[in-house]
């Protein structure tokens, strides 16, 4: 089955995200298989009619919600890649798009880990098949930030990409928006750390790069 048969207009109708935030609500508090459609529509303030005219299943509904924030991430990376820019601004900003899905879509992404097992063969292909363009993304430009003398070339490039994906990923476990940081300053964080960690010494030392790292400090300059 052909997952373009699932793309839906981008013009969201306030029952149909009113319906995808109740669900978030429930998948989140009972699981995906511990709530019926009757309840969704129940607590949604809608009726069947109008679940069934936005999504073919419930099954569709999961798939939406992940697909929201895949969706984003992506189109934020495929944006920085065809952007007439360095490979480390390029780096910073999918990194920055990357945390900062974490504030717009936690709901979706918790929902994600927890019930994306749940997703029917074609939906779970959709959302693979995005994953791995996000991936092949990464590994383009630390690949493009090597070649470039940017980024250490002593540093496999599937395996640092998967690390920064790894340790960002992680934040949907502890990011809460009443935290003590804001989600900008938890990407000045990440930033730092990444990139500290990429750039070679030379390029660490060039202006260009200094207001990504949190000290603005010369130390880099004295070595």
């Amino acid at each position: 089955m052909n997952a373009r048969k699932f793309k839906r207009s981008g013009c969201f109708t306030e029952l149909k995200d009113r319906i995808i935030e109740t669900s978030l609500r429930l998948f989140e508090r009972h699981g995906f298989h511990g709530v019926s459609v009757q309840e969704i529509v129940k607590k949604s303030g809608s009726s069947k009619g109008g679940f069934y005219h936005h999504f073919q299943s419930k099954e569709e509904l999961l798939f939406v919600i992940h697909d929201y924030f895949v969706s984003y991430v992506l189109t934020k990376a495929q944006e920085a890649m065809s952007a007439s820019i360095r490979p480390t601004d390029k780096m910073q900003r999918i990194i920055r798009s990357f945390v900062k899905a974490f504030d717009l879509y936690k709901p979706h992404i918790s929902v994600f880990y927890q019930e994306s097992i749940y997703l029917n063969p074609p939906y779970d292909q959709a959302i693979k098949e995005k994953r791995n363009q996000y991936k092949e993304a990464m590994f383009s430009i630390i690949q493009e930030g090597i070649d470039k003398g940017e980024f250490r070339s002593e540093l496999p490039v599937q395996i640092t990409s998967m690390s920064i994906l790894g340790m960002v990923n992680w934040s949907y476990k502890w990011y809460k928006r009443d935290g003590e940081k804001t989600i900008d300053e938890i990407a000045d964080v990440y930033v730092d750390l990444i990139l500290h960690s990429l750039l070679t010494d030379q390029a660490k030392k060039d202006a260009a790069f200094q207001s990504y790292f949190l000290n603005d400090s010369l130390d880099w300059q004295s070595n």
